[in-house]
């Protein structure tokens, strides 16, 4: 088993963590750490967990650690769910430390040497890390993306069969991706929020990174452009995008592109049996209903027509977050970087 742990492990993120991490048949959840606050109380007493998803009750009396790299420097790996303000030297710090970090921060993403990956979309990205280990690093940081941004390349994976330049995509973002303070119910309810800070900023730059190729340990950056507009709406969870590319192919060759997508491996527990999903229905997919598909790890395509237009739907917290960086840490694991 691999040792790991989860840095911000009361968080709505570190949280999804927890939940994901419970019974791992690879990986062995032996710390938490979080704020000094927190730090040598048991976890079921300083977190405040979410009504909707079962406490584990194996970790409510695991003893909250600090954040530093002492906490952490026995383990093989450590999630991070931290703060962007605090992850850019704490991640760092641990890295150099020779312990692996899969981080949902935003910190690290562009940096020139650290993967930004989604295992379905750009696997090959992960050969970074040896360019980290090359330069010193005894661990190394690998990246999942902001969560709007893990959907909308998600869907435009099975494209790149067509040529496209233009991509064009409005986001209805869900209350619990801005935490549990990161929306006040009385802004948020009978309400749309048209601004949500830098998130329009991450999905134009990450997608390109991310669609982009792999060569001479850098990544050459995809040449189309992406143009959004983020909104904040009041549902729980589930972020839902309305998405145009200038893709001009008959409609019957793009649904047989998202029929036929599949990942490029297999056998990680994790990995849902479809990681995009076509739906054929006028009305979905909707974020109540359609969220979960594969434990919250499909992104699901609905809407189809001329354009080229769609919508996508994934759960931002799983598929968005905590799952996208634990999906990185088997593909790491089956690669044998840990």
């Amino acid at each position: 088993m691999i040792k790991v742990g989860v840095l911000g492990a009361t968080g709505a993120v570190g949280q999804r963590f927890v939940q994901l991490l419970a019974h791992h048949p690879w990986f062995e959840l032996s710390v938490l750490t979080a704020s000094e606050r927190s730090a040598g109380k048991k976890y079921r007493d300083v977190v405040n967990w979410r009504l909707d998803v079962p406490f584990p009750d194996d970790f409510g009396d695991i003893i909250v650690s600090p954040t530093t790299v002492p906490a952490v420097k026995k383990l093989d790996l450590v999630f991070s769910a931290l703060p962007a303000e605090i992850a850019t030297k704490v991640e760092d710090d641990i890295s150099r430390a020779g312990v692996a970090v899969c981080s949902n921060a935003r910190s690290h993403r562009m940096s020139p040497d650290v993967p930004l990956v989604i295992p379905e979309v750009n696997p090959e990205h992960l050969a970074l890390i040896d360019v980290q280990k090359d330069s010193g690093r005894d661990g190394f940081i690998v990246t999942n993306p902001n969560c709007s941004t893990i959907m909308l390349c998600m869907a435009l994976a099975p494209l790149r069969v067509f040529p496209f330049q233009d991509v064009r995509v409005a986001t209805m973002q869900a209350i619990s991706g801005a935490g549990f303070e990161g929306v006040p119910a009385m802004a948020i309810c009978d309400n749309v929020i048209p601004y949500i800070g830098m998130e329009e900023e991450k999905m134009e730059m990450e997608s390109k990174k991310i669609m982009g190729t792999l060569s001479g340990g850098m990544v050459k950056e995809a040449s189309f452009e992406v143009s959004a507009s983020c909104h904040r709406v009041p549902v729980i969870d589930g972020h839902l995008l309305a998405v145009w590319v200038d893709i001009d192919v008959p409609l019957q060759e793009v649904r047989k592109a998202f029929l036929s997508f599949h990942a490029p491996f297999s056998g990680l527990p994790l990995q849902p049996q479809k990681s995009v999903e076509l739906m054929e229905q006028p009305d979905r997919p909707q974020s109540r209903l359609d969220r979960n598909r594969g434990g919250g790890m499909t992104v699901t395509i609905g809407r189809l027509r001329k354009g080229l237009r769609f919508v996508a739907l994934g759960h931002n917290t799983i598929r968005g977050a905590a799952g996208a960086s634990v999906l990185n840490a088997e593909l790491i694991r089956s690669k044998k970087y840990i």
